[in-house]
């Protein structure tokens, strides 16, 4: 990054005329990503005018966890410090309202979901992380489930990578003990939107402003990024990427044979998407796809995308079900 920027807006423009010129290839635009928000980090930082008290990790989560942000993302991210007292907390807390606010007007609308630094649920010393950690194992609802899902794709942007090791590690301790978290976070995650129909039509929304297109995002990548975690955490991997972890179960059996069709279907999903996002501008609009624009060739291709997420989830609820180790 060349130059220090004064204001959020700055960063904004800067961001909207550089990341089309990034958007060749799914690395190249989340390594882009990433410098605009290493970039509101260092603004933040600067704005509320004091260093940090401890040491920290300021990670990112959800697709920027992943490195799998299309064009157009919000913003899911978290804070973990070394130790907590009142100055300490009020630091953070004031930071990661910065950058919440900051990434937002930066061009990152805040998350619906509320999984920002800006929350204190995702803001807090590494040793209240860890409780946290496992009363969302312990209690086990769909909302700490789903908690626990979004965290394991942290991914560290600035500070102290070790202190998401140390909690990931605390993860797969518990699941080592625990047999049974396993077919939770299964059942957190069993039902996907069903997008292919029984004459292996595609089915698209019925009506509204996206009346003909299909969601990519719940009918095209929740299926294969759901499913690879599960097996990610069930092998204790520490990888983010879909991609990288797909090459890591590849290296182990049982998944040396039944899982590349599915990498090769996720590696095409990644590359069309990017050819089709020239014109969205909203968040929405990022993740409709219009059936009626793909030629004869492009249909068939999202067609066997779509086939292929559900065959891997079924994959995968099958090897968890049956408790292969």
């Amino acid at each position: 990054m060349a130059k220090n920027f004064e204001s959020y807006e700055e960063i904004k423009k800067w961001r909207d005329e550089e990341i089309r010129l990034r958007s060749s290839d799914t690395t190249s635009l989340n390594q882009f990503h990433d410098e605009v928000m290493k970039a509101v980090y260092a603004l933040a930082s600067k704005t509320i005018r004091s260093e940090a008290p401890c040491k920290f990790a300021w990670f990112v989560t959800g697709s920027g966890g992943r490195g799998e942000q299309g064009l157009v993302s919000d913003q899911d991210h978290g804070i973990v410090y070394e130790k907590g007292d009142k100055h300490i907390d009020t630091y953070f807390a004031d930071l990661g309202k910065e950058l919440s606010d900051g990434l937002n007007t930066a061009g990152y609308p805040y998350c619906e979901g509320k999984v920002m630094s800006s929350n204190p649920i995702w803001c807090k010393p590494i040793d209240e992380w860890r409780k946290q950690l496992i009363y969302w194992m312990d209690e086990g609802s769909w909302a700490t489930i789903r908690s626990l899902q979004i965290f394991y794709d942290a991914r560290v942007l600035i500070g102290e990578a070790d202190f998401i090791n140390i909690m990931k590690e605390d993860v797969h301790q518990y699941e080592n003990e625990h047999p049974n978290l396993l077919k939770r976070l299964l059942d957190n995650v069993r039902h996907i939107k069903n997008s292919i129909g029984p004459l292996g039509q595609i089915l698209t929304e019925d009506k509204g402003k996206y009346s003909g297109s299909i969601d990519l995002k719940y009918a095209a990548f929740i299926p294969y990024v759901n499913g690879i975690r599960l097996l990610s955490l069930k092998e204790g991997m520490k990888e983010t990427s879909t991609i990288r972890r797909m090459d890591a179960l590849l290296q182990l059996k049982p998944y040396n044979q039944g899982l590349k069709k599915y990498k090769e279907s996720f590696t095409d999903l990644l590359t069309y998407r990017l050819s089709l996002m020239n014109d969205v501008e909203s968040y929405d609009d990022a993740h409709h796809l219009f059936i009626k624009d793909l030629d004869k060739r492009s249909k068939k291709d999202m067609k066997q995308i779509l086939k292929n997420g559900k065959k891997l989830h079924q994959y995968v609820a099958e090897l968890i079900e049956q408790g292969v180790k």
